[in-house]
């Protein structure tokens, strides 16, 4: 699986981005599919997750109530719907594939998982 993040920008404080990530392959329904994100000079962090068929939603706590995972299976695409975004949500975000959420969610990647090269989403006050 390939995976292919698009849609970050220059945004205001306030404001309103939709990520996209387009994926390869004919199995992507079948992975959990999800986005982290990574600050300059900070950790990793789990930002949503969405299940491969039932479509179950996870985030983390400082996205909660502002941003909205959603999956087309038929589009082989994951979208991630950021309103009310604060310049603590800038950084780089990548889009993630896995067997299940809960490694996403965890961030505790294997070799059989996958993720893209990221989009830079900056968030000026």
């Amino acid at each position: 699986v390939q995976l292919q993040a698009s849609g970050g920008g220059l945004v205001q404080a306030g404001g309103s981005l939709r990520l996209s990530c387009a994926a390869s392959g004919r199995t992507f329904s079948r992975y959990a599919m999800g986005w982290f994100r990574q600050a300059p000079g900070k950790e990793r962090e789990f930002v949503a997750t969405i299940s491969s068929t039932a479509g179950i939603t996870r985030y983390g706590d400082s996205v909660k109530g502002r941003f909205t995972i959603s999956r087309d299976n038929a589009k082989n695409t994951v979208y991630l719907q950021m309103n009310s975004l604060k310049p603590e949500d800038t950084a780089v975000y990548y889009c993630a594939a896995a067997a299940s959420s809960m490694t996403i969610a965890t961030m505790t990647f294997r070799g059989d998982d996958y993720w893209g090269q990221g989009t830079l989403v900056t968030v000026s006050s």
